[in-house]
């Protein structure tokens, strides 16, 4: 078996089109036509010649073809590439054409594609409670675990045999715990989904989203329809992504280290920030069997906490060195976000915490310094 540094770096070697090492940065948006393979589109048996054959940007080109094939290696499936994580969750929703959606604490944005289809289309959206009571076959489950913001884990191998005994098919979004921190398909989803842009992509410059199924015809229709969706990932941000898969283990293992170290740095001394610091909530301080099950290569890089005032809120990204107050996640610089910038409905004292590549005595020194100087504040 060969081990995913090794992936990372040759998956893609089958696709090299040119002499150089590193895959050049294709920014045409139209490709000439080879004159010794004038086939029409309509006596093509699949989409698959676009592969070594590409016309149009918007259909394929070479760096999109040499990232599905790094991701199919390392997601182990049928990976389809997307120009956003957003883009990519609703591919799925286009594609399985659901009639209702369970879901629960997640990403807003795809809470807010599930809005849309109910608004225009009539989609019945629910809790995950009720998938037993309410679900059908051809439901769909989008269970996101770890849990943004708070970085903490739901049981997957449960909510898929809920799910599954209703005929409900079920949607993983990984994003906060990729591999090799989790693989989601040991606990038996239909789809596996990723936002790209955060650790796959690591350095806070680009944009994607993945697909993964383990159905190669489900994965040929999915890309047909990113044809006339418009949404395949951009020549830029293709050269971009595969440069990023090339240190991602490096960089998501040193991530993961670091929030565990910091985080339990957090919890032994949170006595010394009482008039601040009033919860944390991580992946490692769960205490249920499933969550190391899950995350058995490391704990999620992401964690949050919840502050005593929303006016510590505002003042602490200011008073940290090395942690930049920016929303977002997975890139090697940490970042800080009072998450009621960006999230309408997420409780008003929440601090969401995305740990970085620095050294973590570091990123320690920095955060407890912050907290003391709101701990001396006087009220």
């Amino acid at each position: 078996m060969v081990e995913l540094a090794t992936l990372l770096i040759h998956s893609d070697d089958k696709d090299n089109r040119v002499t150089d090492v590193a895959p050049p940065i294709n920014v045409t948006t139209t490709f000439r036509y080879d004159e010794n393979d004038l086939i029409p589109w309509s006596e093509r048996e699949s989409f698959e010649f676009l592969d070594k054959t590409p016309i149009y940007s918007r259909l394929a080109h070479p760096n999109s073809t040499r990232l599905e094939s790094v991701f199919s290696e390392i997601l182990s499936g049928n990976a389809v590439i997307y120009s956003s994580g957003l883009a990519a969750f609703y591919a799925a929703m286009v594609h399985y054409n659901p009639k209702r959606v369970f879901l629960d604490q997640c990403y807003h944005g795809c809470r807010s594609i599930v809005k849309i289809l109910t608004r225009n289309y009539g989609v019945e959206c629910y809790s995950l409670r009720d998938i037993e009571a309410k679900a059908s076959k051809g439901d769909v489950v989008h269970l996101e675990s770890p849990v943004n913001p708070y970085g903490t884990s739901l049981d997957i191998a449960s909510f898929v045999e809920t799910a599954h005994s209703c005929g409900a098919l079920v949607m993983i979004d990984s994003t906060f715990a990729p591999p090799p921190l989790q693989d989601a398909w040991d606990f038996g989803p239909d789809i596996v989904m990723h936002s790209a842009t955060k650790y796959f992509g690591g350095h806070s410059d680009l944009l994607s989203g993945v697909l993964v199924v383990k159905d190669d015809a489900i994965a040929r229709q999915l890309r047909e329809d990113r044809i006339y969706l418009g949404t395949n990932i951009p020549n830029l941000e293709s050269f971009l992504l595969l440069r990023s898969l090339r240190t991602y283990e490096m960089r998501v293992t040193t991530q993961s280290s670091n929030t565990t170290k910091l985080v339990k740095y957090l919890d032994e001394n949170k006595h010394r920030y009482d008039k601040v610091l009033k919860g944390i909530t991580h992946s490692s301080l769960q205490t249920e069997d499933f969550v190391e099950r899950q995350l058995k290569g490391g704990f999620c890089p992401v964690f949050s906490i919840t502050l005593a005032k929303k006016q510590q809120c505002q003042k602490l990204p200011g008073l940290l060195e090395y942690f930049h107050h920016a929303t977002s996640l997975g890139g090697i610089e940490s970042l800080v976000e009072w998450r009621a910038m960006t999230d309408p409905n997420i409780e008003q004292t929440l601090i969401r915490v995305s740990v970085g590549c620095e050294n973590v005595e570091d990123l320690i020194k920095d955060m407890a310094g912050a907290l003391q100087k709101l701990q001396d504040e006087r009220d």
